[in-house]
């Protein structure tokens, strides 16, 4: 299975997944700032920066592309509960 590399700049860690794996899932397990209210039915509170590796990751759904532009996220802004690490190394902070 294909591996890749994810930091999370706010709290200095970088940590090895398998590919396909959600930002989100890595970011609860080691206690990143990445804040996320899609439990309660608050779309877009997890948009994170991506500073490095945008080319590594999935291409956003409609659903992300939709949320993304309705709060007005810039073009390295990504939601992590729907983007997957791809491969290789990405780098990303909470938003």
């Amino acid at each position: 299975m294909a591996k890749a590399k994810l930091t999370f700049t706010d709290v200095a860690l970088t940590v090895n997944v398998p590919a396909g794996t959600r930002i989100i899932e890595i970011s609860e397990k080691i206690g990143s700032g990445i804040t996320y209210g899609c439990r309660e039915g608050e779309c877009g509170t997890c948009i994170t920066r991506i500073i490095e590796g945008q080319d590594n990751l999935s291409e956003p759904s409609a659903l992300e592309t939709r949320v993304l532009k309705d709060n007005l996220a810039g073009r390295n802004d990504r939601l992590a509960c729907q983007c997957q690490v791809l491969g290789g190394t990405v780098k990303v902070k909470p938003g």
